[in-house]
């Protein structure tokens, strides 16, 4: 029987050589974000919310005599929903996520890759910020057909605004997921979340509140970012609700930089 011959069937030198470069960080920030972002819209309750809750709160406030908001009212709802969006996808969402990434094991096996751990955090933030401006831009439409008319400049100072606020909110949660068990972590983002909306609904529906309590309700992140998104659509800046959000994502950042473990 006549054996092939092994020697003449051999490939040209250097076919197979092994590339040992990794990829470009844009590369890997691109592979990353799209992985995060496709978990992040097929999770049900994620979608629930980051878009059903806002959405019915938006219409249904703005169409049921809830409350005395005066003429303008679906220009102060716009701007409060945003802000539940942005602490629902960036603090709560995100918290869950990486805390159930973790007990999992999914963290810690993306630790061992060649991704490192800015590709790991900036993939999460990045597809976070996507979902975000896609929020941002559905509750505008829907604000819009509700009679909402911003001008050209609130709307600049309010994406500037959103954008400052979905990092402050992403740094909390990152801080909470990657520091707690996943059972900790669900039911305290969960009750964050409704601690935080009780805060700014206070500030958003009373307006003769005592300074004191006004000024204690503001320095809550969801209480400053309500307060800011609705004077940025005015065209007005409130350095003070800048200066809350900028303190908690610094103090927030600090501490997962510090604290987040993979597993």
């Amino acid at each position: 029987m006549n054996q092939p011959d092994l020697v003449g069937n051999r490939f040209a030198p250097g076919t197979f050589t092994p590339d040992s470069r990794p990829n470009g960080w844009a590369s890997m920030m691109r592979a990353q974000t799209r992985l995060e972002l496709i978990l992040l819209l097929r999770n049900g309750e994620q979608l629930l919310l980051t878009m059903f809750i806002p959405i019915t709160l938006l219409v249904g406030l703005s169409l049921l005599p809830f409350g005395d908001l005066g003429e303008d009212r679906v220009n102060k709802l716009v701007p409060t929903v945003m802000m539940v969006a942005v602490m629902s996808t960036a603090f709560t969402g995100q918290a869950i996520a990486v805390g159930f990434d973790r007990r999992y094991g999914a963290l810690k096996r993306l630790g061992a890759t060649a991704l490192p751990r800015w590709g790991i955090v900036g993939g999460k933030c990045a597809a976070v910020l996507i979902v975000v401006v896609l929020q941002a831009i559905l509750l505008g439409v829907i604000g819009f057909a509700l009679g909402w008319r911003p001008d050209l400049a609130g709307l600049a100072l309010g994406a500037l605004v959103i954008a400052l606020g979905t990092a402050t909110f992403a740094a909390m949660g990152l801080l909470l997921g990657g520091t707690l068990k996943a059972e900790i972590v669900l039911a305290l983002a969960n009750i964050l979340w409704f601690v935080m909306l009780g805060v700014a609904s206070i500030v958003f529906a009373s307006d003769d509140l005592p300074t004191a309590v006004n000024v204690l309700a503001r320095l809550v992140p969801s209480g400053a970012l309500a307060v800011t998104l609705e004077d940025a659509m005015r065209s007005t800046v409130d350095w003070f609700g800048i200066a809350v959000l900028a303190a908690w994502g610094a103090v927030s950042a600090l501490l997962a930089t510090r604290f987040f473990r993979f597993d």
